[in-house]
């Protein structure tokens, strides 16, 4: 049977710095409709403040699907009550099998067990399949809690304690 395997791990592993480097290559790529180059790849994870990505600060998080990297994401605590979710990607033969719900579900506890009771997002209005999925996960429209080029709307969602 196949399944997947979800849990946090370092930034900085094999598995997660190639699914960092797939994260961005798709959201960037989408953004100038053409295939960002390695080096723009490199220049946009250089200083991208993934390092915050490690408790008490925030989490990083991989999910393996039959033992094979296909997803990860992050979170960042903005303060003591919320939560930024971040980098959250699904390389392409994964999608549909389930794994982004896992994955925004250990997110949010992850979020809870550093103290968050709130989880917010920014996104771009291109990026369809993301949008569907943080709604169908119970994240609603709020206003703009940060500004940024790539900043053209924003989620939030209030953590049930008790999950």
């Amino acid at each position: 049977m196949t399944t997947w395997q979800l849990a946090p791990e370092c930034f900085g592993t094999a598995d997660a710095t190639s699914l960092r480097r797939d994260y961005y290559d798709e959201v960037a790529s989408r953004y100038w409709k053409r295939r960002a180059t390695p080096e723009e790849v490199d220049e946009g994870l250089a200083n991208d403040g993934v390092e915050l990505l490690v408790p008490p600060t925030g989490q990083f998080v991989v999910g393996r699907y039959d033992g094979e990297a296909a997803a990860c994401g992050g979170l960042l605590m903005l303060d003591s009550e919320r939560a930024e979710l971040t980098r959250v990607y699904l390389r392409p033969a994964f999608r549909g099998k389930k794994g982004a719900s896992l994955l925004l579900d250990l997110l949010e506890s992850e979020a809870r067990r550093l103290g968050a009771s709130r989880m917010l997002l920014n996104t771009r209005l291109d990026l369809i399949e993301a949008r569907s999925l943080y709604v169908r996960h119970g994240y609603r429209e709020i206003p703009a809690y940060c500004t940024g080029p790539y900043v053209e709307i924003c989620y939030g969602k209030d953590l049930d304690r008790t999950a």
